[in-house]
């Protein structure tokens, strides 16, 4: 039976993470794309989640978020399983995500781009109180002039925006960051951390996908690594990224003598 998020017992733990995996598995072919994956996200914590191409973080996004099934395991939203549920339950259910390719309706202004997942996945059954709703997130993210322009005509930065506030127009306990800051210039990069920050701050749980170190270091006070399908490691961001394994997977064994905070390889970015 495909479960609900009603279904399954809160009282598994006495107080339950906001997100859990338990053994979750996913081959595609002969792929083992995650390999018994478990960990716990509380809520409120932003967490980075690095790892070398490859290593299962698309696979983790995609089956946390519904669009991929788990073979085996559970994924657990506060002590309920989601497994299993199709993606657009989840999301009502508070699991929202960007796209590492940003994927804006072109042709529909801004504003209605935030419109549309207000009606669709934040539960807004009115056009107008939808659109109402579309141009406060646009504020937020600091897109309320261009709210009119075709998204197509929006600069990658501003896209980029455009996603944090269509995520947030779900209205998401849990949200996926998916390398929402490559392809940023320094003072864009900025900015971009400063609205995770600001999201954050209104008590929005966050898991950012990343390959920039700097990102990680300012950003995520905990860091989950994947390296084949497997958690390589998790803890203090600091920790993490001095971590010999984590360098050795990640960030290359010809760069440990460097400095904390470096960039990784090209090949494993």
């Amino acid at each position: 039976m495909t479960p609900a998020l009603s279904d399954a017992s809160s009282t598994v733990f006495r107080d339950p993470p906001l997100l859990e995996l338990r053994g979750a598995t996913r081959r595609f072919g002969g792929i083992l794309a995650l390999n018994d994956v478990s960990l716990s996200i509380g809520k409120g914590e932003v967490v980075g989640l690095i790892g070398p191409n490859g290593a299962g973080k698309t696979t983790f996004v995609n089956v946390v978020s519904g669009l991929v099934r788990p073979d085996a395991g559970q994924v657990l939203l506060e002590g309920r399983r989601i497994d299993g549920l199709p993606a657009d339950r989840i999301a009502r259910g508070g699991i929202a995500r960007t796209f590492q390719v940003v994927q804006p309706f072109p042709r529909m202004s801004a504003i209605d781009n935030v419109a549309v997942g207000a009606m669709f996945a934040g539960g807004i059954g009115d056009p107008a109180a939808a659109r109402h709703e579309a141009r406060e997130l646009l504020a937020f993210v600091g897109l309320e002039s261009v709210q009119d322009r075709p998204a197509a005509a929006l600069t990658l930065a501003d896209r980029k925006r455009l996603e944090f506030a269509k995520s947030l127009a779900m209205k998401p306990r849990f949200l996926m960051l998916d390398e929402v800051n490559a392809g940023l210039n320094a003072a864009e990069l900025d900015s971009a951390l400063e609205l995770v920050a600001r999201v954050a701050g209104t008590g929005i749980t966050i898991l950012l996908i990343e390959h920039l170190m700097k990102v990680v270091r300012r950003a995520c006070p905990r860091t989950v690594v994947l390296h084949q399908g497997r958690v390589l490691a998790d803890g203090p961001t600091a920790e993490i990224l001095a971590d010999p394994r984590v360098v050795d997977a990640y960030l290359g064994v010809r760069d440990r003598a460097r400095r904390p905070g470096i960039e990784p390889r090209r090949d494993l970015a």
